[in-house]
């Protein structure tokens, strides 16, 4: 696993064996998800929910994302994104954060431009935090999550609305979109 683009571009990263914890994004996919967001990651604030490895807030910081809050609920996992993240050179731009992602989400007092989750697979997670997720997603913020392809996400939570459903394989991502403010 290594990052796709940017100025950390090609550096390996590392991650925990086994995908009992983490399930890292393909590089096809991963490539996709960016490219659907390249114009909006410029000086982007993000949050990378159910970090991993950190490998999607990485590529993100490494495309120009002003900053990155990290955020999952396991000790070996967030320990391997501050490594990972000082490896990128990208740590001074990183808060890593352990803890539950809807305990986090309803203390949030920033907005974040960009929000992705990967959460682990077949545990129907993200309509729940979906309208949660809303709450800390910026005017013209996009949410990408990363599902199974017989995931059922809903058409609109809180603000987010669904603007397009992308399938690579088993893998499908959905953009949300919240509306921009006059």
């Amino acid at each position: 696993m290594r990052v796709i683009a940017g100025e950390a571009r090609g550096r390996k990263l590392v991650t925990l064996p086994g995908e009992d914890i983490t399930r890292p994004t393909t590089e096809k996919v991963k490539e996709a998800m960016f490219s659907s967001v390249q114009f909006s990651l410029p000086g982007a604030r993000v949050l990378d929910l159910f970090a991993g490895s950190g490998q999607l807030g990485i590529e993100a910081l490494s495309r120009g994302a002003a900053r990155c809050v990290f955020l999952d609920q396991n000790r070996d996992a967030i320990q391997i994104v501050m490594e990972n993240c000082k490896h990128c050179n990208v740590f001074d731009r990183s808060r890593v954060s352990l803890g539950e992602a809807s305990l986090f989400l309803s203390a949030a007092q920033e907005s974040f431009d960009l929000v992705l989750m990967d959460p682990p697979f077949h545990k129907e997670i993200i309509p729940g935090l979906l309208p949660a997720v809303s709450r800390v997603t910026a005017p013209g913020g996009i949410v990408l999550c990363e599902t199974e392809k017989t995931a059922d996400l809903p058409a609109a939570a809180g603000e987010l609305a669904l603007a397009k459903k992308y399938q690579y394989g088993t893998i499908a991502v959905w953009r949300y979109e919240k509306e921009k403010s006059e």
